[in-house]
């Protein structure tokens, strides 16, 4: 089919949304319904779009970039930039993932606007998010890279800081005192920015770098991922590029300690920014030391690997215990995601085919179930008005379809089995008691297995501590007489889709196993002979 094989159907995936976002901007803001069903047949399109590319991707050849390859044109000639785009196992996922989150979020915003109320602005950066977040997954050219990288960044600044909490939140620092959304917003945008610009460095470092081996200088991600395993980079210098790009990632997934912009900003956020920043938007972090860091300086990831993992159970059992003592449903499941994703990270470090397919997998369910319980959460706090855990109680009782489906979420967040959070978490220590023999610290990563284990009873009693809180007993007093419309159409053409892909996962993992074992298989064995 040759739509697919010129790359045609996977740069529709990227540039749709945006396409859609200047049409619903163009609508005048009086035809709200005009405004809604061009967002939606936007996002159902660029979704049944990236279902067509994974029913007809070669999974015999996962380990190889489809789709996009035939479109490798210069971009930036000055700078020997190209417009690359691709799709292999790692990325194909992902990028099914995106396509999904950015619809549902516009299916359930038909009946849920936040204030002040603009659904034309609103779905125009729901849409703008969509071509930022599948331009990062399929980009294979590392300015185009950090384009669709850091188109995200203006969109969910503005969806936090105009459609966020509006509560009063004081700054220690600096003794000010700033509305909630104001302060989230510019302490995510602060945060990003800063990571972005070491990890920028670092692609310019490889850009002139790349000269000595190549005989010319290339930001091709493909050339330099061939090139790093030879020795390409090497000594100070590669150490240096490590870090910039440490620092980039590290933010955005984020790791322990740069990690304090998260719960701000999901407490801030309306609801479908905060289910798009946890679904997608961490990826980008975790999805750059794969596709990036580990293939193109192996020799560093494999130095900084033990660091990695330090930092990774650090973030598994500190956002386990700050998650038991929160109060606010929002920055209860913020904190879980730090948590979370210390798991993928532990995946990661190991350097190991089992470890790095743990953490493909663990971010897709990452993505659906967080999705889903930040959903039912901003749902609950719609109709309560509150997200204090304290106030609330009796959820089963007032709202039993949506304390169901919140019980149902939180299962699949503490790793129960038979459920699509069970196997990231589980491969994730098995990949730590025999990680990559390079590393050198077998002893080491088996002690971070024994303390993966305990976040993962940890993570259990956060969540029954949730259900306990909020869906179990009777109704507190001031709820007593008043009555609450349980989940609505929009809620269950939101939601269902999720609850199916987190059973399907669970029981299934070859829907994720099948497209990314042949893909991490061949990346270990390219970038550290193993």
């Amino acid at each position: 089919m040759d739509w697919l094989d010129n790359g045609l159907a996977l740069s529709l995936v990227v540039f749709l949304p945006v396409v859609g976002a200047g049409i619903v901007l163009a609508i005048p803001k009086a035809q709200e319904a005009a405004v809604k069903w061009t967002a939606l047949i936007v996002s159902l399109v660029t979704l049944a779009l990236a279902v067509v590319l994974a029913v007809q991707f070669d999974y015999s050849a996962a380990d190889t970039y489809q789709f996009g390859t035939a479109i490798d044109t210069p971009w930036i000639e000055a700078i020997n930039a190209h417009f690359h785009i691709g799709v292999d196992g790692i990325s194909l996922p992902m990028v099914v993932l995106t396509t999904l989150i950015t619809m549902l979020c516009i299916v359930y915003s038909f009946n849920h606007w936040p204030e002040p109320r603009n659904p034309k602005l609103l779905l125009a950066m729901t849409l703008l998010l969509g071509t930022g977040m599948a331009g990062t997954f399929v980009a294979l050219d590392l300015v185009l890279f950090f384009v669709f990288f850091e188109i995200v960044l203006l969109p969910m600044y503005f969806m936090i800081g105009i459609w966020g909490d509006r509560g009063i939140r004081y700054v220690p620092i600096f003794g000010w005192k700033m509305e909630m959304r104001l302060y989230a917003s510019l302490k995510f945008f602060v945060f990003t920015l800063f990571g972005s610009a070491f990890m920028l460095l670092s692609f310019l470092a490889l850009y002139f770098r790349s000269g000595d081996t190549l005989g010319y200088n290339t930001f091709s991600m493909v050339e330099l991922s061939a090139i790093g395993p030879a020795g390409a980079f090497t000594g100070t210098f590669a150490f240096l590029v490590f870090l910039g790009l440490f620092l980039g990632f590290a933010v955005k997934v984020p790791m322990w300690p740069v990690h304090t912009w998260l719960p701000d900003a999901h407490t801030a956020a309306p609801t479908i920014g905060s289910v798009i920043l946890a679904a997608i938007l961490l990826k980008l972090g975790t999805y750059g030391f794969i596709r990036i860091a580990l293939p193109i300086l192996p020799d560093e990831a494999v130095n900084w690997a033990p660091f990695i993992g330090v930092l990774a159970v650090i973030g598994i059992i500190y956002g386990s215990l700050a998650c038991l003592a929160q109060t606010d449903m929002k920055r209860l499941i913020a904190y879980s995601s730090v948590g979370h994703m210390g798991f993928v990270m532990l995946g990661i470090a190991t350097l190991t085919d089992i470890g790095i397919n743990a953490a493909i997998i663990g971010m897709v369910a990452h993505g659906l179930i967080t999705g889903l319980l930040f959903f039912v959460v901003g749902s609950m706090s719609h109709r309560y008005h509150t997200r204090d855990m304290n106030r609330l109680g009796g959820a089963m009782v007032s709202l039993p379809k949506m304390g169901l489906l919140l019980g149902f979420a939180a299962m699949a967040s503490l790793g129960l089995p038979s459920l699509a959070g069970f196997w990231g978490e589980f491969m994730s220590l098995m990949a730590s008691f025999d990680p990559l023999e390079a590393i050198g610290a077998t002893g080491l990563f088996r002690g971070f297995m024994v303390v993966g284990a305990v976040g993962t009873v940890l993570t259990a009693a956060y969540m029954l501590y949730l259900l306990r809180s909020v869906i179990f007993g009777e109704p507190a007093d001031e709820w007593v007489g008043q009555e609450f419309q349980d989940v609505d159409a929009a809620e269950w053409l939101a939601w269902a889709p999720l609850v199916v892909g987190i059973i399907a996962i669970g029981i299934f993992p070859k829907i994720v196993f099948g497209a990314t074992n042949d893909a991490v298989v061949s990346l270990v064995q390219k970038a550290f002979g193993a």
